[in-house]
């Protein structure tokens, strides 16, 4: 389960600076939020974050970079913003496991986050230290299996990944060896 309990209430700033942006919008937004602002919020991790990245909004259409992104005037007053990460790959079908954070709290905006597999398979391409640390971090905190984030990976993401597949298996069996041995 997610650390969120329901009606669990975003503190200050991340409820004023997304507040703002709620009141802005004319029609229904929802941010893909895949950075470590999920996993503050949502998954508990114990660390700080100074934006928002995301995946996509839908629409797409805003120019969120402008309303709230770097060097935005609400960066300027709440000192976060939004940034949408381009360097990420999630597998095929992860929207239809996204899960709602924050829920009820604004009118028009909805924040989603990726469950604990895709997550981490979102993580695979890049594959930094702080990365790994994230997807170890997931995986021993949700108690995941070892057979399901492979057999995702297989289906639903290794066909999309940019780069020799060969070392993108590899990053993953290693993890996956870290994950098993960790605990």
């Amino acid at each position: 389960m997610p650390n969120e309990t329901p009606g669990a209430k975003l503190p200050s700033p991340w409820k004023d600076f997304l507040g703002e942006i709620d009141k802005a919008l004319e029609e229904p937004l929802e941010i893909h939020c895949i950075g470590g602002f999920a996993l503050v919020y949502y998954y508990g991790i114990p660390r700080t974050t100074g934006d928002i990245d995301y995946y996509t909004a839908v629409p797409a259409d805003l120019n969120l970079e402008e309303i709230a992104g770097h060097d935005s005037d609400l960066h300027r007053r709440y000192k976060i913003y939004l940034h949408r990460v381009t360097v990420a790959t999630l597998p095929e079908e992860y929207e239809e496991r996204l899960s709602e954070m924050a829920s009820g709290q604004f009118e028009r905006l909805r924040l989603l986050v990726p469950d604990p597999y895709d997550y981490i398979l979102s993580k695979l391409q890049r594959a930094g230290l702080k990365d790994s640390d994230d997807a170890l971090y997931l995986f021993r905190s949700r108690k995941l299996q070892s057979d399901i984030l492979r057999e995702r990976y297989h289906r639903e993401l290794r066909d999309y990944l940019i780069g020799p597949l060969e070392q993108h298996d590899q990053t993953l069996e290693r993890w996956i060896e870290i994950f098993e041995s960790a605990g």
